[in-house]
C-alpha cells in the first residue's frame, strides 16, 4: 500500500494561493510471494522455485515482465550470480491451468515476459537454477534472491524474496583400486578404497559409515589400515573367509570435511574433498 499526496497552487494578478494537501491511499491489487520447494542446494543439484502473482482487482493485468536477480551479489568492482537459469524449465499456470510458454531470457538477471495475470486470478511460475561456480558452500552460507514484477497498471514493482542455503551434510563417494591387477595363485594383492566428502560437514562416527566388499577370489591373512593405522577384528571390521564378505564396523571409518576457499580475484569457490583411505591386503 503506497500513499500519495497532492497539494493545488492557485496564481493570479497580484497573488497566490496554494490549497490543503491531500493525503490518499493507493492499494496494490497485484500481490507476489516467492518460495523455493527444496530451499536447499549443492553443486550437483538444482532449486526449483515457485513464484506466485495474485490478483484482487477487477481487471487483468497484462503485458507483465517478471525479473529475477539469480542472487547477484556484488564483488570487487562486479557482480556475481551465484544461480544460473535452467534452459526450458519455465512453467507458466493461469489459476492452475498450463500455459504456452512464455518469453524467457535467461540473462543474469533472468527475465520472463508476456505475463497476464486474471482479474481475481492467479499466476504460476516455475523454474529451475542451478548453482554455479560463485555459489557459497560454507555451512553458515544463504544465496538471497528476489523476483520483481513491473509493467502497465502497477503503480510501483511487486517484489518476493527466498533465501537458500548449502547442504550442511557430508557429501561422501568413493572410488576402489586394485594392486597389482595381475596375480598368481597364493600372491598378495591390495584393494584401496577411497572415501571422498565434499560436502561443508565431516562425517564423524555418529555418520556411521560402513564399507562392504565381497571378495571374489575370497582373501586369507587380511591386513587392514585406515589412513595408515592398523585396524583389527572384529572391533573394527569383520571378515567371512567362506563367502570373502568383508565389512567395516559402523562409525569406524571418519572423513573431514571439505576444504572450501574463493578465490580473490574471480570469486569463484573451490571444494577440495577431505579424504579417508582404507586399505585391504590379503593372499590370494
Amino acid at each position: 500500500m503506497a500513499t500519495f499526496t497532492n497539494q493545488a497552487r492557485l496564481t493570479y494578478t497580484g497573488g497566490s494561493a496554494a490549497s490543503n494537501i491531500t493525503v490518499g491511499e493507493l492499494v496494490q491489487v497485484l500481490t507476489a510471494a516467492k518460495t523455493a520447494v527444496v530451499p536447499i542446494y549443492h553443486r550437483d543439484g538444482a532449486v526449483t522455485y515457485l513464484i506466485t502473482l495474485t490478483n484482487t482487482g477487477t481487471t487483468p493485468l497484462t503485458g507483465l515482465t517478471v525479473t529475477d536477480d539469480l542472487g547477484g551479489y556484488a564483488f570487487g568492482t562486479g557482480t556475481l550470480y551465484p544461480l544460473a537459469y535452467t534452459a526450458g524449465s519455465v512453467r507458466y499456470y493461469q489459476n492452475g491451468v498450463l500455459q504456452a510458454a512464455p518469453t524467457v531470457t535467461a540473462g543474469p538477471p533472468l527475465t520472463v515476459t508476456g505475463i497476464t495475470v486474471p482479474a481475481g486470478g492467479d499466476v504460476t511460475l516455475a523454474y529451475e537454477a542451478t548453482p554455479t561456480e560463485f555459489a557459497p558452500l560454507a555451512a553458515e552460507s544463504t544465496v538471497v534472491n528476489t523476483a520483481a514484477v513491473t509493467g502497465a497498471g502497477l503503480a510501483d514493482p511487486v517484489t518476493a524474496t527466498e533465501t537458500v542455503s548449502p547442504l550442511a551434510a557430508a557429501q561422501l563417494s568413493i572410488t576402489k583400486a586394485l594392486s597389482p591387477t595381475t596375480v598368481t595363485e597364493n600372491g598378495q594383492l591390495t584393494y584401496t578404497f577411497t572415501v571422498q566428502n565434499s560436502g561443508s560437514t565431516a562425517a564423524d562416527a555418529s555418520s556411521n559409515v560402513v564399507i562392504t566388499d565381497t571378495f571374489d577370489p575370497r582373501l586369507s591373512g587380511l591386513t587392514v589400515t585406515l589412513n595408515g593405522t592398523a585396524l583389527t577384528t572384529p572391533a573394527q571390521y569383520t571378515y567371512d573367509a567362506a563367502t570373502g564378505l568383508f565389512s567395516t564396523v559402523a562409525g569406524v571409518v571418519t572423513v573431514p570435511a571439505a576444504t572450501i576457499t574463493q578465490d580473490a580475484a574471480t570469486g569463484a569457490y573451490t571444494v577440495v574433498p577431505g579424504t579417508a583411505t582404507l586399505t585391504v591386503t590379503g593372499t590370494v
